[in-house]
C-alpha cells in the first residue's frame, strides 16, 4: 500500500511543480523577490500537505528559537529531496547555493532564476567559492538568508563526507553566523528510490556559530560533528519509542 500511496506522491508532486512553476514565472514578472518568496512558501505548503495526506510522512521542528534575526548562512544536511522543499519553511527568506544544471530543467529552471538563486559549477573549484562569497554577502547585507548543502550533494541516510568551505569562509567574509541544520529525512525518503515511509521527520535547528577569526575548515568540523552526532541523537530516540 505504501508503494502505491508514494507513487500517487510522486505524480501529484511532478504535476503541481510543474503547474506552479509556470504561474509562478509569470508572476515573478511582476512581484518583488520577498512577495515571490511568499508565493515559494505557498507550494511548499501544498507538497508537504500532499505527503502528509498520501504518504502518512509529517515533521516537527526543534530549536526555532536559534535563529537568529538578520541575514545569516544556514548548513543544510543533505539525504534527501525532502529538505530541498522543507528548507524554504523552516527558515526565513532565503537564496540558495546549488548547482547551475538545476537551471537548465524547464520551467522549473526558469522559477529558480526568480528566486535569484547562486548557481555554481560545481567543477569550477576557487572560482566557484569566489561567486557564493561575492553573491551571498549581497544578499546577506540585505537580510537574505543563505542555503548551503556543505556536503555538495546527497549523501545516502547515515553517511557523509568533508564540507565544502564556501559557506563557513561566505559567513566569516560577511561577518554574520553559521546556523547548522541537522534532520533524518533520509532515512523516510531516500536518496533514490519511490517509496516514502511513515513517519516524522524530526528537523533540529543547532545554535549558531561565529566563525569570526577562525578558520573556515574549523567552523566545518564543528557543524559537522553537530550535525552528524544531532542525527545519531534523533535515531536514537526514535528507536528507544519504537521499543
Amino acid at each position: 500500500m505504501q508503494w502505491i500511496a508514494s507513487f500517487l506522491y510522486t505524480t501529484f508532486l511532478f504535476t503541481w511543480v510543474l503547474l506552479f512553476a509556470m504561474f509562478f514565472n509569470l508572476a515573478s514578472l511582476v512581484v518583488p523577490l520577498r512577495t515571490r518568496y511568499v508565493l515559494a512558501r505557498f507550494w511548499v505548503h501544498v507538497i508537504m500537505g500532499g505527503l502528509k495526506v498520501l504518504c502518512g510522512l509529517d515533521y516537527r521542528i526543534e530549536g526555532r528559537e536559534n535563529l537568529p534575526a538578520g541575514g545569516h548562512v544556514a548548513l543544510w544536511k543533505h539525504s534527501s529531496s525532502w529538505e530541498t522543499f522543507a528548507m524554504v519553511l523552516v527558515c526565513p527568506p532565503q537564496v540558495w547555493v546549488l548547482k547551475r544544471e538545476l537551471l537548465w530543467i524547464p520551467f522549473v529552471g526558469w522559477g529558480i532564476r526568480q528566486m535569484h538563486s547562486i548557481a555554481i559549477d560545481r567543477g569550477s573549484g576557487h572560482s566557484a567559492v569566489k561567486q557564493v562569497v561575492d553573491q551571498g554577502r549581497r544578499y546577506i547585507e540585505q537580510g537574505i538568508w543563505v542555503m548551503v548543502f556543505p556536503e555538495g550533494t546527497r549523501m545516502a541516510a547515515g553517511e557523509t563526507r568533508k564540507y565544502g568551505v564556501s559557506g563557513a569562509l561566505l559567513a566569516r567574509e560577511a561577518g554574520c553566523l553559521v546556523v547548522p541544520i541537522a534532520h533524518d529525512a533520509g532515512y523516510y525518503w531516500p536518496k533514490r528510490g519511490l517509496l516514502k515511509k511513515r513517519g516524522t521527520v524530526t528537523v533540529v535547528i543547532g545554535k549558531p556559530i561565529d566563525p569570526a577569526g577562525r578558520d573556515p575548515r574549523e567552523v566545518n568540523e564543528e557543524a559537522q560533528a553537530w550535525v552528524e552526532g544531532t542525527i545519531r541523537e534523533i535515531r536514537a530516540r526514535r528507536d528507544r519509542l519504537a521499543g
